[in-house]
């Protein structure tokens, strides 16, 4: 509350929060050979937020995650990131991190090679790289250093914890994460989920994570959208029965 002076007294003020949007989605549209994937009027994340996005297959989640990181561009409409169009401009790519598939892994590489020159991409130091094999070392579990593999010859599971691992190095704002928990074995999507929450509190990253787990994305996002057949259906902010009210969705 703010007091304000009236004339001899003073008036109580509510103070407005003021909300700051990270993500903006405007009038969205995808179309591909005439049929329309992906259909978002309006959709705005906050900082600092965790968005989690989830529907079957088809749904669209992939290619709002392409649209988000230019991959891609839409047939209408824009998507912007700190106020900027994500299409024409590249100020988004200095604090985005993104993960969508072992595409995005340059696989002819051994684990602490690709690391080192990621290291070096985002400018970090011998001791930046050694702090971060120490943050990581209960996720790699002893399975994706040292082994004197290249990378396309570790296990899909294991490719996976490469890419995240990756795409954390440089610490985003904003971490984009498709289908994240796939291929991970149960012990390793804990420690994901805690890894991920733990960001969330200290670190203050808006997270935009889409999985077909509904247990892990009410666990980690507090509000989760779902798409069907590219439109936006349900809008749900994070409670008690949020599962239950996804899992009586997709039940029908």
């Amino acid at each position: 509350m703010l007091w304000r002076k009236g004339s001899g007294s003073k008036i109580k003020v509510k103070k407005q929060k003021i909300i700051y949007y990270m993500i903006e989605v405007k009038d969205l549209t995808k179309v591909y050979s005439g049929v329309t994937v992906l259909n978002i009027q309006d959709l705005k994340i906050e900082k600092g937020e965790s968005f989690g996005l989830v529907g079957n297959n088809g749904a669209g989640k992939t290619t709002f995650f392409r649209l988000i990181l230019d991959l891609i561009r839409a047939n209408s409409g824009f998507i912007t990131s700190k106020k900027s169009d994500v299409s024409k401009s590249n100020d988004w790519k200095y604090y985005t991190g993104s993960y969508l598939d072992q595409r995005f892994i340059i696989d002819f590489l051994m684990p602490e090679e690709y690391f080192e020159f990621l290291s070096s991409v985002h400018g970090l130091s011998k001791g930046d790289l050694d702090k971060f094999y120490e943050n990581f070392n209960e996720f790699f579990n002893e399975e994706v250093v040292g082994k004197k593999k290249y990378i396309r010859d570790l296990s899909h599971g294991n490719q996976q914890k490469v890419g995240i691992a990756a795409t954390l190095m440089a610490k985003p704002e904003v971490l984009i994460l498709d289908e994240p928990f796939n291929g991970l074995d149960p012990s390793t999507q804990i420690r994901l989920k805690n890894m991920l929450n733990q960001m969330k509190k200290e670190n203050g990253i808006t997270m935009l994570i889409s999985s077909h787990d509904l247990n892990h994305v009410t666990d980690v996002c507090e509000r989760i959208v779902i798409l069907e057949k590219g439109d936006i259906v349900h809008d749900l902010k994070g409670s008690k029965n949020t599962l239950k009210e996804l899992e009586s969705y997709f039940a029908v």
